[in-house]
């Protein structure tokens, strides 16, 4: 694939969101996320940034390669970066003529920092009846917690999810990656794609409010019902699903691990036959999820006990004939070289202006008529400054100097 971030207008845009303009304002990853998903699919996404400064997750990330964030190119990808001052009554009345062909506005500033620009969603909508405002927040727009700070970390704590992960025997662990601002970019994209959809009824746009502990919340499956029925709470179980078995990580005889999951009856029964050990699946203690569940721990003790007699490539083939689903627990490295991920392209090449060629995870889901596409990295800051305020609001190239030596732009 070759650097296309230099294009403008069209920008090679594929997908079934092509007809579509957003506007991202906002930094970090929340909105951001939900921006990236958007632009995957073929929409326009201009991204808003602080003149001089930018989105902090140009900086963020472990590895710094030339003074340069490895996680910009996958946030910021296939998005045209402006550089404006919304602070600035210029800055805020450059965003509203910008909301006249604008079908989204992405945001995820602290409730009342658009009303205090006078870019709340009264004034652009009377604006652009059609807008759409995908509002992403740690709380919420309403309500006793929403003027307050809420990152991903504490929506991940508040929503349920920080309680049950992690090794029982030590406090609550977090995930390796930003899951609750990811959860809440996905909800927002998935609201946002909604309000288009009934906007096609009704011609109006509306408030998409994208709650981080409440996209956590909505991800903890029967957790509060279960505790208001049956008193049950959810502990942390490490590696298991307490009563779902036989579903854990085995040893193997070459001391490599591998992922089991066959709790399903008819699976079990496939696992015991694999295992040279048919009788498995018509013994009281293990012949229903029930009765496997509550007999959990002795299971997986005589399922290790077996598979620490199998190299791990003889014990996946094993499985594998007799579909029983098992997975390596795969790192990056792993996944490079897999062949499944090679063929479905799961993982792509691109090029970096500065790094050359680089991997990244491809557009997901996959549409089979108007598939999405990665089409460039993410952009320079200011870097479609030209598109925007030139072609889009008609700015002469005087004028736009003039903004800039004004730190409006």
């Amino acid at each position: 694939m070759t650097d296309s971030r230099n294009d403008a207008g069209n920008d090679n845009r594929q997908g079934p969101l092509t007809d579509l303009r957003v506007i991202e304002m906002g930094q970090l990853l929340a909105g951001p996320f939900c921006g990236q998903l958007l632009g995957d699919f073929g929409a326009e996404v201009i991204k808003c940034e602080q003149p001089g400064v930018g989105d902090p997750m140009r900086q963020w990330g472990r590895e710094k390669p030339h003074g340069k964030s490895l996680w910009w190119p996958v946030v910021a990808r296939n998005k045209k970066s402006v550089t404006i001052n919304l602070r600035s009554p210029e800055g805020q009345e450059m965003v509203k003529a910008l909301i006249k062909d604008t079908d989204i506005l992405i945001e995820n500033f602290r409730p009342g920092t658009m009303e205090r620009w006078g870019m709340g969603y009264d004034e652009l909508s009377a604006i652009n009846p059609r807008l759409i405002m995908v509002r992403v927040t740690g709380f919420g727009q309403t309500g006793p917690y929403s003027k307050r700070a809420g990152y991903g970390a504490i929506g991940e704590a508040m929503g349920g999810l920080r309680y049950v992960v992690g090794d029982p025997s030590n406090q609550p662990s977090r995930m390796g990656i930003s899951i609750g601002d990811e959860l809440a970019a996905v909800h927002a994209c998935m609201g946002a794609l909604m309000a288009v959809h009934a906007r096609e009824r009704t011609g109006r746009g509306q408030v998409v409010d994208s709650a981080i502990y409440e996209s956590v919340l909505n991800m903890m499956e029967s957790l509060v019902t279960e505790y208001d029925v049956a008193g049950y709470v959810r502990e942390r179980t490490g590696a298991i699903l307490p009563n779902v078995s036989p579903s854990n990580v085995f040893d193997t005889a070459d001391d490599k691990l591998l992922l089991i999951a066959a709790n399903q009856d008819t699976v079990f029964k496939r696992l015991a036959e694999a295992m040279g050990q048919p009788d498995l699946a018509i013994d009281a203690r293990y012949a229903t999820h029930s009765a496997r569940g509550a007999h959990q721990q002795e299971l997986d003790d005589l399922i290790n006990a077996w598979t620490r007699t199998v190299a791990l490539e003889d014990l996946q083939k094993l499985l594998d004939d007799n579909g029983v689903p098992c997975g390596l627990i795969y790192k990056a490295a792993d996944m490079m070289e897999d062949p499944h991920f090679k063929a479905r392209e799961a993982i792509i090449d691109i090029e970096h202006p500065d790094f050359g060629m680089i991997k990244m995870q491809n557009v997901a889901p996959r549409l089979s008529e108007t598939p999405g596409k990665v089409r460039h990295v993410g952009p320079e800051l200011g870097q479609h400054n030209d598109y925007v305020y030139g072609e889009l609001l008609g700015l002469s190239a005087e004028r736009q100097a003039e903004l800039k030596e004004a730190g409006i732009i």
